[in-house]
Parts: structure tokens; C-alpha cells; sequence
């Protein structure tokens, strides 16, 4: 055997380890890049629709019942609850029978889970009946469209021209802000000089 022959065998001898451990390390690190690709895709939680810029309406019986305005919102139809999320905020406006509007509710940030017809809004939650004034503050609300009562379990605020009352476990109401009342209640009202005392608000 020459010495080119011996070599040769010697090079395959050392190169044949190397290149085992390398092929070997290529596909771990690629089932690695796979497991960490499907790790990461399966966080991500995509819609499976997106609106920009959204005005939906709804009626009943030919009539205007309410406004949806949103700069944003996100479908996320494939949950096993169901759900659309509106992350820049919403506003939304109730008409009277002759489709003036009449009061509405607006938040930083909402959602709405379908099947329950649920609505939850969060952070600066405003609602104002326009026809009465009477206004109500807070940080968290949820409006059930099936019951058409709005409530809460925060802190809350209602003003209207008797006074200023304060729920300290939250609320409740109808959802044009006609009938309410507060959980733990406090409150400031407001004495009103044109009524004889007999009349005034306890």
C-alpha cells in the first residue's frame, strides 16, 4: 500500500467522526428551529378577521336601535367561545323610536363574546343618557344585550341634576341609563330650592 493510500485512510478515519457529529448537530438544531417556530406561531394569537375604521347598525323591526363606532376591531371566530375585540376602543349609540339618539356607552378598550352577547369594556368607561343628562363613570362595565342592563362590580359614578352618587361595589341599570342603582352606596344630592321640603329627593 503507498503512502497517498494511507493517507486517504487516515483523512476518511478523522473526517467520517466530524462529519457525523455535524449532520447529527444540523438536524437538531433543525428540529429545535422547528419545535421553537411551532412554540412561537402557537402564541401568537392571530384574528381571523380585521376591520378598520368599523360603523356597524342594528335594528329591530325596520327601526334603528343602536350604532357601533370603532377605529378597530379583531374576529376571533374559531374559539370555542367566540369572540370579536375592539383593542383601540368603542363607542356605542342607542336611539329612541324616532331614531334620535338617546344615550351611549364608550370605553378604551372592549369586547364582545358572541354567544352570550356580552359586552365587557374597560378604562375610561363613559355612559351618558342625553335625553336626561345623567351620567355615568367608571372603569370597567359589562352590557348584556339579552337583558339589556349594563353593570358593573367597580367603583362608579352616577351624575344627574339631583347630586352626585357613588357605588363603591359598582352598579346597575337599564341600559339607556333610565332605571339605576348603586352598589354600596354613597352619594351628595343636591337640595333644590324651587320644591317645598315635603318634595325633595330623600
Amino acid at each position: 500500500m503507498n503512502t497517498l493510500n494511507i493517507k486517504r485512510q487516515r483523512i476518511r478515519r478523522i473526517m467520517m467522526p466530524l462529519l457525523t457529529v455535524f449532520i447529527y448537530g444540523i438536524l437538531v438544531s433543525c428540529q429545535n428551529d422547528i419545535e421553537t417556530i411551532n412554540a412561537l406561531t402557537n402564541k401568537v394569537d392571530l384574528p381571523d378577521v380585521s376591520g378598520f375604521n368599523i360603523e356597524i347598525s342594528y335594528t329591530d323591526s325596520g327601526l334603528l336601535k343602536g350604532k357601533i363606532i370603532a377605529p378597530e376591531a379583531n374576529d376571533f371566530n374559531r374559539k370555542e367561545d367566540p369572540y370579536t375585540e375592539f383593542p383601540k376602543g368603542i363607542k356605542v349609540i342607542f336611539y329612541d323610536l324616532a331614531g334620535n339618539p338617546e344615550s351611549y356607552i364608550q370605553a378604551n378598550y372592549a369586547i364582545l363574546y358572541k354567544k352570550k352577547q356580552l359586552w365587557e369594556g374597560r378604562s375610561q368607561v363613559l355612559a351618558e343618557n342625553q335625553r336626561t343628562g345623567e351620567k355615568l363613570e367608571t372603569e370597567e362595565i359589562f352590557w348584556d344585550q339579552k337583558e339589556k342592563r349594563i353593570y358593573s362590580d367597580k367603583f362608579s359614578t352616577i351624575t344627574n341634576q339631583d347630586g352626585v352618587f357613588y357605588g363603591e361595589y359598582g352598579f346597575e341599570a337599564r341600559e339607556d341609563l333610565s332605571k339605576w342603582w348603586m352598589k354600596g352606596y354613597k352619594g351628595r344630592i343636591n337640595v333644590r330650592d324651587d320644591l317645598p321640603p315635603e318634595d325633595q329627593d330623600p
